[in-house]
């Protein structure tokens, strides 16, 4: 059929199986905004969903946190020029997790590219270090496979976000469209049997092996068979931040995380171990910290379905490329049950000496935290910002399925929580979909409060409050000499009337006793909630590894008060 591309970008969303996008309206995008009201409005039980955000980057971070909560692709629309860069910072954190996401923006009419036309600027340009793929479309008659291909590069291999930009004149040229069915191609891998009979090989030699498993467990949807893994080894398994829920928090062969705020078990069982078996991570360096004293007493197995990270960071003994659950599968089918009870009870007897501590004379972020999973049973999906409060998060919150703690891992972006929180939510409606931010990342993106409360998403937005920007501020109190440059926040402003003028109601709390009951009033309200929480301005994340030192290093609020004395 001859339809304008502006239909085509919308018959293609729906031949991808969209079915909701998260955008913003402008100039050059605007024909596109004009097909699918259109669509909309004649095939109302087909509708496609669109979250109009408060923000381009907000709706980046929606896609974002739609596409991690679902496992689908994130989809994202922005007009030209601002409207695009704005786009960019959620772009890059998507690129940095390796979440799939298509950003579509529009740009220019074809004559006034490269004039300095009003609104122009080349965000396939732009964007190029920090997407998969980037163009920009110049022919209608190009435009439905380049879409096509985006939504491929997007979701197979190694995820990430792919970027498509249209000139506004290729939006409303006419061309032949006809329905494509995607096909689903299964990626071929280039490791052989005899990788995988290394690997076992490996596994049945050790004697002390330890399992540390990243994000690519859970976007490979591999978590039933690294549990059954840990189980067939008897080997204890650390995460990372990425890789929260993969291993359930209340296994007996779960540590915890490993790194710079991991716990002590996992940090110094790593540093002990005869095998550390990577599964999906990318040893980066919040987790390796010292590359010269990391795991030096082990073998490194490393599996990953990226080629390129394979002995990038860690030189490894043996590895195997590939898709994890597919490699992992294969793994276990040829491994036989054994015990390391000697190993095993050194690690228990790790938990048990060195446990998750912290100060509860007064109300704190671990508190919260808590409170949140005792609320919950450990069943909603936590976003959070970046901070002292996304460590506390990752340590105190017990995880127990995958896809059920969204955070920005490899570029730390503030501000990241709320949209991903929302965009969640949209994605999951059946979950608690809760966002942890400090006081200093909640004031970033805090205006989608209005787009939570314009479509009445029922979102909680705790917000820990200590007035200060507290990880910075930990950094400075432990190695800068308490010289607090630019890091306190202790201003007028009023989080709760902000965000009850915003639309939405909100507590704020000072002692236990009020965040218990902020939290059930917020789970029995349907609508979105602000607790605002007021916590110490010292509290501080521990355990802790100074920046390079090995992990095995790693300090707690005692060891610190044993040194300054």
């Amino acid at each position: 059929m001859l339809i304008n591309g502006s239909d085509i970008v919308i018959q293609c969303l729906k031949e991808q199986g969209v079915d909701t996008v998260f955008g913003y309206p402008g100039g050059t995008i605007l024909n596109v905004y004009d097909a699918l009201y259109k669509y909309n409005e004649q095939n109302p039980k087909e509708a496609i969903n669109h979250v109009l955000t408060s923000h381009e980057q907000g709706a980046s971070h929606a896609a974002d946190g739609y596409a991690r909560a679902t496992g689908k692709v994130g989809v994202c629309f922005a007009t030209s020029g601002p409207g695009a860069t704005n786009l960019v910072t959620g772009i890059a954190t998507a690129h940095m997790d390796s979440v799939p996401m298509v950003a579509i923006t529009c740009n220019v009419v074809l004559p006034l590219l490269g004039k300095d036309t009003f609104q122009e600027v080349d965000i396939a340009g732009v964007t190029m270090p920090i997407t998969k793929h980037s163009i920009i479309v110049k022919d209608v008659n190009v435009l439905a496979d380049t879409i096509r291909k985006a939504f491929k590069i997007a979701s197979t291999g190694r995820p990430g976000p792919v970027l498509v930009d249209i000139t506004k004149d290729v939006s409303a040229a006419m061309c032949e469209y006809e329905f494509t069915k995607p096909v689903m191609e299964k990626p071929e891998y280039s490791y052989t049997d005899a990788d995988i009979n290394t690997a076992v090989d490996l596994m049945n030699k050790a004697k002390k092996p330890f399992i540390y498993v990243g994000g690519g467990a859970i976007i490979s949807d591999a978590s039933a068979e690294v549990r059954k893994l840990s189980e067939l080894i008897d080997a204890p398994v650390c995460d990372t931040l990425m890789g929260k829920g993969v291993m359930d928090g209340y296994s007996d062969h779960y540590t915890g995380m490993i790194g710079m705020h991991g716990t002590k078990t996992s940090n110094l069982g790593v540093s002990e171990c005869d095998l550390l078996i990577a599964l999906g991570a990318r040893f980066s360096d919040r987790v390796v910290s010292n590359t010269a004293s990391f795991a030096t007493n082990a073998k490194v197995l490393h599996i990953d379905i990226d080629a390129a990270e394979i002995d990038k960071n860690i030189k490894t003994t043996a590895s195997v490329v590939g898709d994890l659950k597919e490699v992992l599968t294969k793994i276990n089918a040829k491994l036989s049950p054994v015990k390391h009870e000697d190993w095993m009870n050194h690690i228990k007897d790790m938990k048990a000496k060195y446990p998750l501590s912290y100060d509860n004379s007064a109300l704190s972020c671990p508190y919260v935290i808590e409170a949140i999973d005792k609320a919950t049973k450990g069943q909603a999906i936590i976003t959070t910002d970046v901070g002292q409060h996304q460590m506390w998060a990752s340590q105190y919150y017990k995880y127990t399925e995958p896809r059920t703690f969204l955070s920005s891992g490899g570029l730390g972006t503030m501000g990241y929580g709320l949209g991903a929180c929302i965009g969640a939510k949209v994605g999951r409606p059946d979950k608690i979909c809760i966002n942890i931010a400090g006081d200093g990342c909640f004031r970033m993106n805090l205006n989608e409060l209005a787009t939570a409360s314009r479509y009445n998403i029922p979102i909680i937005e705790v917000v820990i409050n200590n007035h200060v920007l507290g990880m910075v501020r930990q950094w400075q109190t432990l190695f800068y000499g308490k010289r607090y440059s630019q890091t306190v926040l202790n201003d007028k402003v009023d989080f709760v009337k902000i965000s009850e003028g915003l639309g939405c109601t909100a507590f704020r709390c000072t002692t236990k006793e009020e965040v218990d009951e902020a939290i059930v009033k917020a789970l029995e309200l349907n609508g979105p909630v602000v607790i605002e929480c007021i916590i110490p301005e010292d509290d501080k994340v521990f355990p802790m590894v100074p920046g390079g030192a090995p992990i095995d290093e790693a300090f707690d609020a005692s060891d610190l008060a044993k040194r300054e004395n």
